[in-house]
């Protein structure tokens, strides 16, 4: 022991001790977390390798562990709290419910929400303040609720094309703008879902989040360096297909696909981020601080020890504590997995009647990446025609025996614009006329457009004996179902028809509803009530 220098000794205390200690309890900790919600991580990885928009994912961990060893004097050393039981146990009811709903997303914030709760167990509260941002930045690295993603990509595709269009007419070129087509004469440009700007704006939003917490700065500027990754990423999308379509009238379509296409996106995440740090300049220099840029957004170091600086328990009840509800999640989960789930009988789908009253239908088939998305027990894809009507019905039943996370019923709203379809209104119906077992039918309805066609959409979950048009509600009751009835099955039920020019929409709507009236009565034995 250094008597001479008995700070030295006090920073080897808080410091220097034990590391296997803390290893082998994050290492449980996240070991067990990955391991009884492997399918989950397996679900996140593939997000994370798949989608542009959130290929960032794999450094946040990396970042945030990095940021903590930084600080790691500021919270080695530090003494449980009981909160952090209840944040655990928070998570982990999250990690269940996720499990049990089929929501892949619901267990990924659980398993962020366990490790927070797993610091502050082990480290205290006041631990957990000095570190609260590195550890909230894991949440980054999670994808939005896919209504929400396909939402925000739907309206940025309609402002990118709108702002887009609108450089391109200062340019003095003819333009055409009908939804998310541009319209140069010889050429049509979709603004589709790897245009609309959202692979840059959710990594942008990362950076500028990190940026505004290594920020050398007065808290509303932090707040402004945040947000503005919204407008910068918009604006440059919008200047990007602005300059798509000046670059196809004048050389053709190929200067809109390939590897230009993806070169020019990394060039607007590069001005993205340039433009992000002399905003940061430029704020500095609003309050008179002329730092360069490296000491205005800084790497945090850690704090010198001091004699008060507590010392690490050989024994930490908090941390013992949330191992033990993490063994109550593992078990649960393994229960809610090999749980014997009732199956009920049902008529296949190949003996489903291809003529309904005066409808006649001739059957289709879903292609192999359809059906490996989809993982789906059994379906029925159809085109019903009637003498009567000029235009023809569209019928697919997915239905699965088994529902859980990854392998359910997709709704609609998610897929439709993933094929270039834009979403134009959609409202709730019910059918007093149209009884499905014994109560009025209800359904969603959707008017879809792609360029000049239009489709008229009706949908919902056929839901062990319920017709739910909420996608909220058909994950609680299957929540509801799984624990007191063992059943998780159940459908999805789709009707399209074209939008002629003739009729109109009135005359899609009592197509479909003139289809309805004999489907629903034969729908039960092929969907369990």
């Amino acid at each position: 022991m250094n008597i001479l220098n008995p700070e030295t000794n006090v920073a080897k205390n808080a410091t220097g001790f034990q590391w296997w200690r803390e290893a082998v309890y994050w290492l449980v900790i996240l070991g067990g977390l990955i391991a009884a919600f492997w399918d989950s991580t397996l679900n996140l990885v593939d997000i994370w390798s798949n989608r542009e928009e959130y290929s960032h994912g794999f450094f946040i961990p990396l970042i945030t562990c990095y940021l903590l060893w930084l600080q790691r004097d500021q919270w080695l050393g530090g003494k449980g709290h009981w909160a952090g039981l209840l944040v655990a146990a928070a998570g982990a009811a999250l990690l269940l419910m996720g499990q049990l709903a089929t929501i892949h997303l619901v267990v990924h914030y659980g398993m962020v929400t366990v490790v927070i709760g797993a610091f502050i167990a082990r480290y205290g509260i006041a631990a957990f303040k000095r570190v609260s941002m590195p550890l909230a930045f894991l949440y980054f690295m999670m994808p939005l609720p896919p209504f929400l993603h396909n939402q925000i990509s739907l309206k940025m595709q309609l402002l990118s094309s709108k702002l887009g269009v609108g450089f391109i007419r200062v340019c003095h070129i003819p333009v055409f703008l009908e939804g998310n087509v541009i319209d140069l004469g010889v050429y049509q440009l979709q603004v589709a879902e790897a245009c609309n700007g959202l692979r840059y704006l959710f990594p942008l939003f990362s950076l500028s989040f990190l940026f505004a917490y290594l920020y050398k700065g007065p808290v509303w500027q932090r707040w402004i360096i945040f947000f503005s990754a919204l407008p910068w990423t918009i604006l440059l999308n919008s200047f990007r297909i602005g300059v798509i379509g000046l670059l196809v009238n004048r050389w053709g379509i190929s200067m809109a696909e390939g590897f230009l296409h993806d070169f020019e996106g990394w060039i607007v995440f590069m001005v993205c981020v340039g433009l992000l740090l002399i905003e940061i300049k430029l704020l500095a220099l609003l309050t008179g601080n002329r730092a360069p840029i490296a000491e205005l957004i800084p790497l945090p170091a850690g704090r010198k020890a001091n004699a008060s600086s507590p010392r690490q328990s050989a024994v930490n009840p908090m941390a013992y504590g949330t191992l033990m509800i993490l063994l109550v999640a593992v078990i649960g989960s393994l229960f809610l997995q090999q749980r014997e789930k009732i199956i009920p009988e049902r008529k296949s789908f190949l003996y489903f009647p291809m003529q309904i009253a005066e409808w006649r239908g001739d059957k289709g088939y879903l292609g192999k990446v359809y059906l490996d998305s989809l993982k789906l027990t059994d379906y029925l894809l159809a085109d019903y025609r009637s003498p009567s009507e000029t235009g023809p019905v569209n019928l697919l039943i997915a239905y699965y025996e088994a529902q859980r996370p990854g392998v359910a019923a997709h709704s609609p709203r998610s897929c439709i614009p993933g094929g270039g379809w834009e979403i134009q209104s959609l409202e709730q119906r019910t059918f007093d006329g149209i009884p499905m077992d014994g109560r009025p039918l209800n359904v969603n309805r959707l008017v879809i457009a792609k360029g000049e066609a239009k489709q008229l959409v009706y949908y919902w979950f056929q839901q062990r004996g319920r017709d739910l048009t909420n996608e909220y509600l058909v994950k609680l009751f299957l929540l509801y179902d799984a624990l007191t009835r063992q059943r998780t099955d159940g459908a999805l039920v789709r009707l399209v028809t074209p939008v002629d020019i003739v009729g109109g929409i009135e005359a899609a709507d009592q197509r479909l509803q003139k289809f309805l009236g004999p489907l629903v009565t034969i729908v039960p034995e092929y969907v369990p009530q």
